[in-house]
């Protein structure tokens, strides 16, 4: 079968500790072949010669945290929302699921994203499905107004279906470890698919808590420094929670929603997060949904933001690329540390990271194509431009 060559010439090639500067991509088919130094490349002769112009070539972006763009969620507008991000340099994608669905919601959900996908273009980017919820505190952000999930009790009877029917396509399980009957939850959860990851996410829970499901594959914080709160804080003592936790351990992940004001996360709280859990333990992620409320006054040049029906903070608009952008601006970091916690990192915790996230011999040739600022030029999807995939979409 025959497959097409293609040498990316005049590319400042992003790799996770070094920029080859005017190097050299050969692309065979949908995967990459090899990384060159200037001068140091044969080109095939049959080669398509793609000039890169002096761009940043950097590996796709991967977003494990997306509930939809534009005012339409994912699961109801697979091909539409995810052309938004495809264009924007995301080239794997989880749907993120909420606790305002209901069990038999969530099965339809990810049907319907299972059926686009098969003839879909942009959708093939889903990978699976971000399970925010259903068991996690609701003080912290989850409706409990929506009545969908029992907020005292966790039943066998209530989560069993929806896990055996959701499988190995649930990536990951957002839960709050201090709630009765957690473990058990956990515990079925690794059974019916063993490569889930467990997320401490929307809850106040002690460390002793969080580090009593480390056994079953917890190795993520859900939005670190949101939505999170401390037990047993007075007298100006502060306690240890969610946040400290992550930050204590070397091998858990933090996810971080990172705007262009530093609304979710304060920007000097995001340097300390840098400073803590280095480029290697950050994962950024867009927690883009289809909010569409008025704006709170309080926060009158936050265009990057989504708000609810009552002006709160509803996640955000952003784009990966916007993200990156937004964290070096805030904690001075380099072209290469974003990239890591954009694509690398992500694709680590979803267990890919032998085939995305960075650029390699053998990796899909997943690509965005950037200035320095990340404002996005173009981007590849295993071997393919989007806009040669997009033009008759």
């Amino acid at each position: 079968m025959f497959e097409e060559v293609q040498a990316v010439i005049n590319a400042n090639i992003v790799l996770r500790d070094d920029i080859v500067y005017g190097g050299t991509l050969i692309i065979k088919g949908n995967h990459i072949e090899c990384v060159s130094l200037p001068g140091d490349t044969v080109i095939p002769e049959n080669a398509k010669i793609v000039d890169a112009g002096g761009l940043y070539v950097g590996p796709g972006f991967v977003d494990i945290h997306s509930h939809g763009a534009k005012g339409k969620l994912i699961y109801d507008e697979p091909e539409e929302t995810t052309t938004h991000f495809l264009k924007s340099g995301h080239t794997t994608i989880l749907s993120a699921f909420y606790d305002d669905l209901d069990s038999v919601g969530m099965i339809k959900a990810a049907e319907n994203i299972k059926i686009v996908r098969k003839n879909g273009v942009s959708s093939k980017i889903i990978e699976g499905i971000y399970m925010e919820g259903p068991y996690m505190n609701f003080k912290y952000g989850a409706e409990a107004q929506n009545k969908k999930w029992n907020p005292h009790e966790i039943n066998f009877d209530d989560y069993s279906r929806l896990v055996e029917t959701l499988g190995d396509f649930a990536k990951v399980w957002v839960v709050a470890p201090e709630r009765d009957g957690i473990e058990d939850f956990v515990k079925y959860v690794k059974k019916i698919n063993p490569d889930a990851v467990i997320s401490v996410g929307h809850s106040e829970a002690t460390p002793d808590q969080i580090r009593d499901l480390k056994k079953y594959g917890l190795i993520l914080q859900t939005h670190c420094m949101d939505a999170t709160g401390r037990v047993g804080e007075g007298g100006g003592i502060r306690r240890c929670g969610p946040d400290e936790e992550c930050l204590l351990d070397d091998n858990m992940y933090a996810e971080v929603i990172c705007d262009s004001l530093g609304i979710h996360v304060d920007p000097d709280m995001l340097k300390l997060i840098y400073k803590v859990k280095t480029k290697d333990r950050i994962v950024l992620i867009t927690d883009s949904t289809a909010s569409d409320g008025t704006a709170s006054e309080m926060y009158p040049d936050a265009t990057d933001l989504n708000f609810d029906n009552q002006g709160m903070i509803s996640g955000s608009k952003l784009t990966l690329d916007a993200a990156c952008r937004n964290m070096m601006k805030h904690t001075s970091c380099g072209i290469t540390d974003a990239f890591v916690m954009a694509s690398y990192n992500p694709a680590c915790v979803l267990g890919l990271d032998n085939e995305i996230g960075s650029i390699a011999p053998g990796k899909r040739a997943n690509l965005v194509f950037t200035d320095s600022l990340f404002n996005v030029k173009r981007v590849m999807l295993n071997g393919k431009f989007t806009e040669e995939l997009l033009c008759h979409n």
